[in-house]
């Protein structure tokens, strides 16, 4: 697929819009910084990151994006086995930060995707934590050909780890609009999904909330739908006529709290496939490294490694 040079600035945004973010948000986990606070890359939480360091969101959004280099099909086959596998690998860094129903699916080592996804869907309890949407961002740069298979792949992709339908169908909407964001610079994938999905009785009420409501209306952002409220929140309440929108909104996402690191992640990737790498701050790109062994410009040379198309 021939993209123009502004898709590829934007296909390149969206994995280091979310790194930015995961990175800002890091030092403010599981707080609720006041309405004043001055919201910088500072590092430290409750995991004492360096600054721009990012967790497991960008961790495992990685992991993703590395199997989909030289445009592999990672929702099948031996795609979808290199992305479990790829997971299993970090897994065995012991990573500091890792969610508790990931940690129960990765626990098991499982190296073929089917087991993973048996494993995944074994567990009781609730299943239906924001870990899956955290990293789904990649999956658009795989398919910005096809939206069906986007759509598929978002949906297996998710279930490796998190069985509940409704984790699936967010990383499906989030997919789908970074996708659209990259190809036509706007954020109207969002609404274009939910035109499509089954599922629009259910989302639709929960998107008009994030549009008129306020965090603590979506507050347990540990919850994917909640997650994704607080992203879709931050991004359109922040204004949306310019680059600088990038750092607003990711900014609102920190402010609001809660699980900033990862909320801020999500808002990234689709703010970052709407306004490129060239929005993402220069100071923030230069400070960016993590999992595994990675730096800002690696995030942009490897969304070119993915999409196959370099500015």
């Amino acid at each position: 697929m021939n993209l123009s040079n502004e898709q590829i600035d934007r296909a390149a945004g969206v994995l280091l819009g979310t790194a930015a973010g995961d990175a800002l948000g890091a030092g403010y986990e599981f707080t609720h910084p006041s309405a004043d606070t001055v919201v910088d890359m500072i590092g430290g939480g409750p995991f004492d990151w360096a600054p721009g360091e990012w967790t497991d969101d960008t961790s495992m959004a990685a992991a993703v994006a590395l199997a989909a280099r030289g445009g592999v099909d990672i929702g099948s086959g031996t795609g979808l086995d290199a992305v479990a596998a790829n997971f299993v690998s970090w897994y065995d860094t012991k990573p500091a930060d890792i969610g508790n129903q990931t940690r129960a699916v990765l626990g098991y080592r499982s190296r073929s995707a089917a087991e993973m996804t048996r494993r995944a869907a074994g567990l009781t309890g609730r299943t239906g934590g924001n870990g899956s949407l955290m990293r789904t961002a990649p999956v658009a740069l795989a398919y910005l050909d096809d939206v069906n298979r986007c759509m598929d792949a978002a949906l297996v992709i998710s279930e490796l780890t998190h069985s509940d339908p409704r984790a699936g169908q967010a990383c499906q909407l989030w997919s789908y609009a970074i996708r659209h964001a990259v190809l036509c610079g706007t954020f109207d994938g969002v609404r274009l999904w939910l035109d499509t999905a089954e599922s629009r009785d259910f989302w639709a009420p929960l998107i008009d909330q994030a549009e008129q409501g306020t965090p603590s209306d979506f507050a347990n952002n540990g919850w994917v739908v909640h997650a994704l409220q607080t992203a879709w929140w931050a991004i359109f309440g922040a204004g949306q006529d310019g680059p600088d929108h990038v750092v607003l909104a990711l900014e609102r996402c920190v402010l609001a709290g809660g699980d900033t690191d990862t909320t801020a992640a999500i808002a990234g990737g689709l703010v970052g496939a709407r306004w490129g790498a060239s929005a993402v701050p220069d100071r923030w790109r230069a400070k960016l490294h993590g999992y595994p062994t990675l730096d800002g410009n690696d995030l942009v040379a490897l969304a070119a490694d993915i999409t196959g198309e370099r500015a």
